[in-house]
């Protein structure tokens, strides 16, 4: 499939450049015809573009070398998903488990601290056996996103990934500079968590420890009940078509099973309706993740049924507000519903679990991502000891003095995401979403009909506004990170 893609951009690299070429006020000219009006946002991002769309015979071969400029990408989910042993780990009544992509989040959150461990070291060590062949890899990726952007005419590999969906460098890194602003608060977080546990001080397989031994078990009918109660706000329609999608009509594909791979997605396109990959595990953390994954797919949906196909498409910047949107709904239902202390724990651990992710794991990714580029634009190399020690850097900023660290397997956390750190400045775009999302959710307090007439407008829009105009219309300014 990503040959096939490769050929079609290849086949069909002639268009814009052509477009391009034709006397100057042409696409404007266009774009306010009748005939073509519903396509002026798109000509007018097509001439924002054109300091960065080269010659027919440039695009074509950098339409040509898609598929081959993939391989760093599928090398390391390859050796990660098939060919690394990630060991076993004893439990506490003696069965052992083999560990696995699928079950390494349970284990890291099993009560028992031994186990714990042994699962967060063996883990790390399985990914440090092989670490100088996914640095190998990993450089292989930069040094493709270095040449696709000075091969365009961009200014950096981050302006490269941020121009076309008319984002300015500076809303990155407003992300990082709030991050690093707010390390005291995560600092905090980690003594209380330490204090709560009845631990002098944290280690890094205690960050996911249980906060309380009687969190609900949520068979996955029950989740989707939950689910469509917590989305309630946004009407009956948004409701009954996500129902169907969730029971009936079997969007999502919803157990594990013997060689299911890790990880939770929605995919689809335009013509069929949204599919939903994911292992349910029965628990509040995995009726998160389905609310999350069909905040991804109502979005598609609703965008899929509202422009024509040249919009249907978003980006990632405006999906995770969705997706992070939904969470923040079904977390607040469930928060005002269920009074018991210990749900109310289990809640708590759970939105703390997803904030410590989106929140502390992605902006660090995205502050080693974007080191690792500057130092490839610089003319220097990515050895696996150098960043292992970036990494392991980063996080002991996070951390502080309340958690004691182990360097050497905290340092390999970039070697355990397989596609994120493949894919030009991906990870920061989780953070931003989910500072979005909550802010979109918190304006249902005050102005609930507004809100939800504004966020089903966003949805409806899929990409036919720039990403802040979208979130503009929803109802928060990502600019400046303020709400309207």
């Amino acid at each position: 499939v990503g040959g096939l893609a490769g050929a079609f951009a290849a086949a069909t690299a002639f268009a814009e450049p052509e477009l391009l070429a034709l006397p100057e006020g042409t696409l404007a000219a266009w774009a306010e015809s009748p005939e073509l009006s519903a396509y002026a946002y798109h000509l007018g991002a097509l001439e924002r573009r054109r300091p960065f769309v080269r010659s027919a015979d440039v695009e074509e071969v950098l339409g040509l070398v898609r598929a081959p400029f993939a391989s760093a990408r599928s090398v390391h989910p390859t050796l990660v998903n098939t060919d690394l042993d990630l060991g076993e780990v004893r439990l506490k009544d003696g069965e052992v488990v083999r560990i696995g992509h699928g079950n390494v989040d349970r284990l890291t959150m099993d009560a028992d601290r031994d186990v714990r461990r042994a699962a967060w070291e063996a883990y790390a060590d399985a990914h440090r056996r092989f670490a100088n062949t996914m640095a190998a890899a990993l450089t292989s990726g930069v040094r493709q996103d270095v040449f696709v952007a000075r091969a365009r005419g961009f200014e950096s590999s981050l302006h490269a990934a941020l121009a076309p969906n008319e984002l300015p460098t500076s809303v990155f890194h407003a992300l990082v500079d709030t991050y690093c602003r707010h390390l005291p608060t995560w600092h905090r977080y980690w003594r209380v968590r330490a204090r709560w546990l009845g631990l002098e001080r944290l280690r890094e397989f205690d960050v996911k420890a249980p906060l309380t031994l009687r969190a609900p078990e949520v068979p996955y009918e029950r989740a989707v009940e939950w689910i469509c109660e917590g989305m309630a706000p946004l009407g009956e329609e948004y409701v009954n078509v996500m129902r169907r999608g969730l029971t009936v009509e079997r969007w999502v594909d919803v157990y594990p099973n013997a060689g299911k791979r890790q990880g939770a997605f929605s995919t689809g396109t335009r013509g069929t309706h949204p599919y939903i990959f994911m292992s349910y595990q029965g628990s509040l953390f995995s009726l998160s993740t389905l609310a999350h994954e069909i905040g991804h797919s109502m979005h598609s949906y609703l965008a899929w049924k509202s422009q024509p196909d040249v919009y249907a498409r978003y980006s990632l910047f405006v999906a995770e507000v969705a997706s992070n949107f939904n969470q923040a709904m079904v977390r607040r239902h469930l928060f005002a519903r269920h009074e018991d202390v210990d749900f109310q724990i289990a809640l708590i651990e759970e939105a703390m679990s997803n904030f410590h992710r989106y929140f502390f794991v992605m902006p660090t990714l995205a502050r080693f991502e974007l080191e690792v580029h500057e130092r490839v634009e610089r003319g220097g190399t990515l050895a696996a000891p150098d960043l292992a020690a970036l990494m392991a850097d980063l996080l002991a900023e996070g951390y502080g003095d309340a958690v004691e660290m182990d360097r050497e397997r905290s340092g390999v956390l970039w070697a355990q995401f397989s596609t994120h750190l493949y894919s030009n400045f991906y990870v920061w775009q989780y953070a931003t979403g989910i500072a979005a999302a909550h802010a979109l959710a918190a304006r249902f307090d005050s102005s609930p009909e507004a809100a939800r007439e504004d966020y089903l407008a966003f949805l409806r829009a899929g990409g036919s506004l720039s990403p802040l105009d979208a979130l503009r219309v929803a109802g928060v300014d990502m600019s400046g990170g303020k709400a309207v």
